[in-house]
């Protein structure tokens, strides 16, 4: 009783507000009925590989997109839960920029809502990792966060230190997709002290957003070498050609 009490006089004092406007809603760590109608969810038929939306009706042969078919993939399968566009993109960079790590819990369930045909019996859940010195100016990385919240919500095995980005690389941003991927080129490998962990394992890898897939495909490499004998994909949001 007294518990109760005390979380009334919590909501008195401080009411659940939206993720993404601040307007107050009816529970904590959601969105209001105007931002979740204007957040753009993936849902329908999407790519396997990506998550990326694909025009027709889900249900019929997997399929890719363009891009995946174009540039081939090393992980097997792979989901999405929001378009990188509008309330989507401002999401992910309140999480990456803004400190709301109030986001991650909301998002690791929008995540898991939109992997559910990928999901198998003892994945091993790790995030993509950043280099050290990125994580010292960032304090956090966001991609562990959601993964340590989605291994939480499906009862997974979690390695936050599973991989290790041991060359630091510059800045992807405004480079071309053939850039992209060279410079992520031999930069992550398995940490020295858990790449047994890898090994007869099927790994989901997390991360927060997909451009080309360039750090994707590095980080699933490296799962690959250290002899895991699937990976696949979860992000929160994908850059679609649309957005």
């Amino acid at each position: 009783m007294a518990w109760q009490k005390i979380q009334t006089a919590l909501r008195v004092i401080y009411p659940p507000r939206c993720l993404n406007c601040g307007d107050m809603v009816e529970s904590a760590f959601g969105l209001c009925g105007p931002c979740r109608r204007d957040t753009p969810f993936i849902g329908g038929l999407t790519c396997e590989a990506c998550g990326a939306p694909l025009p027709g009706e889900a249900g019929g042969d997997a399929v890719l997109c363009d891009d995946c078919l174009r540039v081939p993939r090393p992980w097997a399968r792979g989901r999405a839960a929001l378009l990188y566009q509008d309330n989507g993109r401002k999401l992910v960079l309140a999480l990456k920029h803004g400190d709301r790590h109030d986001i991650v819990r909301p998002a690791a369930q929008w995540m898991l809502a939109a992997a559910g045909p990928i999901l198998t019996r003892d994945m091993l859940v790790a995030p993509v990792p950043l280099h050290w010195l990125r994580l010292a100016r960032r304090r956090f990385n966001q991609s562990a966060l959601l993964a340590e919240r989605v291994a939480q919500l499906a009862g997974y095995e979690y390695c936050p230190d599973l991989l290790q980005r041991y060359r630091a690389t510059r800045s992807t941003k405004g480079q071309g997709v053939e850039e992209r991927f060279a410079t992520m080129q031999r930069a992550i490998r398995a940490h020295p002290r858990n790449a047994g962990r890898i090994a007869g394992r099927h790994v989901l890898l997390i991360d927060d957003v997909m451009t080309t897939g360039a750090t994707l495909s590095a980080t699933a490499e490296a799962c690959l070498a250290a002899n895991a004998t699937q990976v696949s994909v979860l992000l929160l949001a994908r850059v679609a050609k649309s957005s």
